[in-house]
């Protein structure tokens, strides 16, 4: 079973930065296809970015330019790097993986903060 454990979660003033971590066990995450998503008080989950094995990064408008989503295949982690950070990035951060057959996973969740 996969196991998925974010990090780098806290809190940060607006115009802040924060680089989110996930560590993926198993031997085959450069196969995965990873995804960060978020989840704000009384709001749905949503999708924010995500990488495929090939390194094809993609963004939801909300995030695009403040936001990069890289791999380390050789760390079996996927990061989040947040740059200029608003109070309604406020969230908690989780990790998702998706293998080749299609079965997904999921982390716990971090959380990150923007206030003053």
């Amino acid at each position: 079973q996969v196991q998925l454990v974010e990090s780098g979660g806290g809190l940060v003033q607006p115009g802040g930065s924060l680089r989110l971590s996930c560590v993926v066990s198993g031997s085959i995450f450069s196969s995965y296809v990873m995804a960060w998503y978020r989840q704000a008080p009384g709001k749905q989950r949503e999708w924010v970015a995500s990488i495929n094995s090939g390194g094809d990064e993609n963004y939801a408008d909300s995030v695009k330019g403040r936001v990069t989503i890289s791999r380390d295949n050789s760390k079996n982690t996927v990061y989040l790097q947040m740059n200029s950070l608003k109070p309604e990035d406020t969230a908690v951060y989780y990790c998702k993986a998706v293998g080749p057959a299609g079965t997904t996973s999921w982390g716990q969740g971090t959380q990150v903060t923007v206030s003053s």
